[in-house]
């Protein structure tokens, strides 16, 4: 008789191979950039454009700041805005605070744009765990919260 899945293993010894936590965390990573990889594909934009409008769906922040959370050096930076104000998806300002800094901000149709990329990747996402108990995807969701969280705060 075979073992039943629960929200603590998703399947018995015999149906999954445990491959340890850095490489199924790193599969897990290029299915997720697979999947994200194919929406930003679809609408014309790389992944680091589809995460730029991510981000500014609700701020606007400093080319610094936003440089430091794509994770992207100041004339990386500069390019990747250029090319997404040239397709009017964002839009840079003075900032009040320092006239030689801008803010970016993401302009309708940028916001249109990232909303259907969003629905797109939503469900692409969610097919990679659909076959996983309602349990299981709760649990899988908190982990990978708690990861994010913990290495958001370093």
């Amino acid at each position: 008789m075979q073992n039943k899945p629960t929200a603590e293993t998703p399947g018995t010894a015999e149906d999954i191979e445990d491959l340890g936590l850095v490489d199924s965390l790193a599969q897990l990573s290029f299915l997720v950039q697979g999947a994200l990889g194919k929406v930003a594909a679809e609408h014309g934009l790389s992944v680091v454009q589809l995460r730029l409008l991510g981000v500014l769906r609700d701020r606007t922040p400093g080319m610094q700041e936003l440089a430091h959370h794509l994770g992207l050096d100041k004339s990386s930076m500069t390019g990747l805005v250029d090319r997404a104000e040239r397709r009017d998806l964002v839009r840079r300002t003075p900032a009040p605070h320092d006239r030689r800094s801008f803010l970016v901000s993401i302009t309708p149709q940028g916001q249109q744009l990232a909303r259907q990329c969003e629905a797109l990747a939503d469900r692409q996402i969610r097919d990679l765990a659909a076959h996983l108990t309602d349990a299981q995807r709760a649990r899988l969701s908190l982990l990978a919260s708690t990861v994010v969280n913990h290495r958001s705060r370093l």
